[in-house]
């Protein structure tokens, strides 16, 4: 009796600590950005959209240069917060957008989503902002659109640096199942804080959380929470299914850029995995590997190597990545590797 009890209790408390998390618009209306979020506006795909941005000038002495950051799925440009502190502080321009789809940024009941779009509006973007070559860092699903960034548009693209990307594998050509968006939608549905954080915790942190980490789950879930749920789990259905459809990994040998991976050696994301067969399941995600298969495939490409982080090394130890990722862009690629330990 007195095991009910407290089990009664400790799921009461855990309902009502569920019901104080905090709840977002569709466009993550209320959630504070570390800096000034501006718009760009354009047509695409015969509609009016508005893409979210921050664009921070050097805080250091100007060294001339712009870096562009591209969140993940399950980021937003405000993850990029204390990266975008280290690169100003070092001289760079930043711009950190959040793509159509995500975030802060337009939620288009139909639009056709695809890694080439993004990047096209993601040029689109720099060219509005008068940006002739940036350094284009992206993370997680955003690795997967920096590359096809660097790929589309070679000569906006002064350097390519990938953290942690997926798509380091093609999934369906591996064993995965396609999944329709219809049923993608539904699970997205489900969504919710305590999802994410496990999800995270088994497959971005290696098992370890940390409470800063909180902040940015209750981003994601505020917005699975809030009014426009239907709509961010709907963009968030197509754009899984686009990221399992799309594959650029073949297209690696093609890139024409400087390049660099930045890798976690305890990742193992691999989405779809919880479809797959088990024996599919079980190989998928061994970012060592493909960590150093894409890198033999990128023409002359760097790789630095984090033997302890996972998915997020940006946020799981900012300072460690910091100082790799600056060694890396100003010239020291042996110091970099070197202190990424």
């Amino acid at each position: 009796m007195r095991t009910a009890v407290i089990s009664s209790a400790l799921l009461c408390a855990s309902m009502v600590q569920a019901d104080t998390r905090p709840t977002y618009g569709p466009q993550l209306e209320g959630f504070d950005y570390p800096h000034a979020v501006e718009r760009f506006d354009f047509t695409s795909q015969r509609q009016e959209l508005s893409m979210a941005y921050m664009d921070v000038a050097p805080s250091g002495e100007a060294n001339g240069r712009t870096a562009v950051l591209l969140h993940g799925k399950n980021f937003c440009g405000a993850t990029w917060e204390q990266t975008i502190e280290a690169l100003s502080e070092e001289g760079f321009r930043v711009i950190a957008p959040d793509q159509i789809g995500f975030c802060k940024s337009s939620k288009p009941e139909g639009y056709q989503f695809s890694f080439g779009q993004l990047a096209a509006n993601t040029a689109q973007l720099l060219e509005h902002e008068g940006i002739d070559e940036a350094i284009v860092i992206g993370h997680s699903i955003g690795g997967m659109l920096a590359a096809r960034f660097a790929l589309d548009h070679p000569e906006l693209t002064e350097q390519l640096v990938m953290v942690n990307p997926i798509g380091l594998e093609d999934w369906l050509a591996k064993g995965v199942p396609y999944a329709p968006i219809d049923e993608l939608y539904e699970g997205e549905l489900k969504t919710d804080y305590e999802r994410i954080k496990g999800y995270q915790t088994k497959f971005y942190y290696n098992g370890q959380w940390k409470p800063e980490y909180d902040r940015w789950v209750e981003m994601l879930a505020g917005m699975y929470k809030g009014p426009g749920r239907e709509i961010v789990a709907w963009n968030q259905a197509q754009t899984a299914e686009m990221l399992f459809t799309q594959p650029v990994v073949q297209e690696f040998p093609n890139i024409d850029v400087p390049s660099a991976l930045m890798i976690g050696q305890k990742d193992r994301t691999a989405p779809g995995a919880n479809r797959a067969p088990e024996e599919v399941a079980k190989q998928l995600g061994n970012y060592p590997v493909l960590g150093r298969e894409a890198a033999a495939a990128i023409p002359e490409a760097e790789l630095i190597e984090f033997a302890e982080l996972g998915h997020s090394p940006q946020v799981e130890a900012p300072e460690q990545f910091h100082e790799a990722l600056l060694k890396l862009l100003t010239g020291g690629s042996d110091e970099a590797k070197a202190n990424a330990g």
